[in-house]
């Protein structure tokens, strides 16, 4: 596994809908990339930042923050705490 460093947040994006709440079923063209994630891996946090987000929460990110990296055949983002906008209850 990979563990992250400072306010660092380790991040695996969730698969969009298959079928829109209308039920309508989107093709792979049509779907938008989620800004809603899983927490796999926390960082200890710094001296000005004290973590608030937990493994296995549902969070929704900044849309173009976090770097993208391949591990073990699995894409996972590496995000600051601060390009995390919500928890997801």
């Amino acid at each position: 596994m990979i563990r992250p460093l400072g306010d660092n947040v380790v991040i695996k994006r969730l698969e969009p809908e298959e079928k829109t709440k209308g039920g309508i079923i989107l093709t792979s063209a049509n779907k938008e990339v989620p800004q809603v994630a899983e927490v796999l891996a926390v960082g200890p946090g710094t001296d000005d930042t004290t973590m608030e987000v937990e493994v296995g929460e549902k969070v929704v990110f900044k849309r173009y923050g976090g770097t993208e990296i391949e591990m073990d055949g699995e894409e996972l983002i590496i995000v600051s705490q601060s390009d995390i906008l919500a928890v997801l209850e």
